[in-house]
């Protein structure tokens, strides 16, 4: 047995958007679990209701806990603080069943279906989605407008904006030949969501001219628009995007379990519509399918329930012959996560991942990153998900550690 004996959840205030949660056993192990907003609410979850239930659990036993946490009578069907704990937990469970076994997530999952993984980069700018959050449109990412300075040399969101194109070549020359961009958020803002003007199109059509311009087809791109529209609007963005051809279109609706709204768009544009990060288990992603309403699936591991609902998502996609692609603007454990996910599951077709967080706030936190090569991730070879925090993260003067320990 691997009886678990004391939970710990770690949170920075610099990077307040994030909670890790780790997990003690008692044969002398640690699992490293993350997940992203609501940092405070999670933490409260994990030491006021999930502690009192999994203190003294086999950690061996991942699916009937997994099962237990995701089926709460409050906050299921959801992504909600219930959801996003038991993600954490569940994710740090499997990195304990690497460790134990000497071997990486990937393999304990059931094996690779590859030997790499290609790479999309996604084109915020530094620490984007790193602090707290508010339910505003647009809250805690920077909508760049493109007069601004860029702060490094890896400040994609204001790249975009400035040259696309530009962007476009700088990211070919790195091998990453997919990326995505969100010009259209800006005028949801300034319009409240319920309107976008034919002029306000034309302007958020340029960055994808330029890519067009400069790149050509080498460049693949997604048009990512977060949640925020409503169906006319929506509609209204993406029949003005078809005849740049688009990979996909993210999350075009403020309600993304609306089938019939989806199925609208679809009739409409005829632009393929990837969703959706914010939605967890295999239930709702098995409806949108029947639907017919996604051409990709998108699943966060840290909103959906972890690896164990994140592989029978794909699983579910896998039956309708649709991609899953594991999302990451996140954490740098949610993206070693989905990186084990997206080896494991048989039609993964991309990671997300932001080279600008891989360059920086990443390599602060972890002691191990993903390796990277034109494009491309390699097989991991770690026991486990890859990486642990830093020792330093926990001594730094604004961590907030708590711990729930077995009596």
């Amino acid at each position: 047995m691997s009886i678990i004996k004391k939970i710990r959840t770690v949170r920075v205030r610099e990077y307040s958007n994030l909670t890790w949660v780790e997990i003690e056993t008692d044969d002398g192990l640690t699992g490293l679990g993350e997940v992203w907003r609501g940092a405070e609410a999670v933490e409260s979850a994990v030491h006021t209701d999930i502690a009192n239930y999994l203190l003294g659990k086999d950690a061996r036993n991942i699916e009937r806990i997994s099962r237990d946490l995701t089926t709460p009578y409050v906050g299921y069907h959801s992504s909600g603080a219930e959801i996003r704990a038991a993600s954490a937990v569940d994710i740090a469970l499997w990195d304990l069943f690497g460790k134990r076994m000497g071997v990486p997530v990937w393999e304990v999952l059931g094996g690779a279906s590859r030997d790499k993984v290609k790479l999309y980069n996604t084109c915020s700018g530094y620490r984007y989605n790193a602090t707290a959050t508010t339910v505003s449109v647009g809250a805690g990412r920077r909508i760049a407008s493109g007069d601004e300075e860029m702060r490094g040399p890896y400040d994609d969101q204001v790249a975009f904006e400035k040259d696309a194109g530009k962007l476009a070549e700088s990211l070919l020359a790195e091998g990453y030949s997919v990326m995505k961009i969100w010009p259209f958020d800006k005028y949801a803002v300034s319009n409240s969501n319920n309107l976008i003007s034919l002029t306000d199109v034309e302007k958020g059509l340029v960055p994808f001219q330029k890519i067009r311009e400069k790149a050509g087809k080498r460049m693949e791109f997604m048009c990512e628009m977060h949640g925020i529209w409503n169906v006319p609007s929506a509609i209204r963005i993406m029949k003005a995007l078809a005849p740049y051809e688009p990979l996909w279109v993210e999350d075009p609706l403020c309600k993304m379990d609306d089938f019939d709204a989806l199925r609208m768009l679809k009739d409409s544009t005829g632009v393929p519509i990837c969703g959706c990060e914010t939605l967890s288990g295999p239930l709702v992603f098995r409806q949108l399918l029947q639907h017919g309403v996604l051409d990709y699936s998108m699943v966060d591991l840290g909103w959906c329930g972890g690896l164990s609902e994140g592989r029978k998502i794909a699983v579910v996609a896998d039956s309708f012959n649709v991609p899953v692609a594991p999302h990451d603007c996140t954490g740098p454990i949610l993206l070693w996560a989905g990186i084990h996910l997206a080896f494991h599951a048989g039609n993964a077709v991309f990671m997300e991942v932001v080279r600008a967080n891989m360059a920086t706030w990443y390599k602060d936190l972890v002691d191990f990153l993903p390796e990277v090569n034109q494009g491309f991730c390699a097989l991991p070879t770690r026991p486990g998900l890859g990486a642990a925090l830093k020792p330093e993260v926990k001594e730094r003067p604004d961590a907030i550690i708590r711990e729930t320990t077995l009596n």
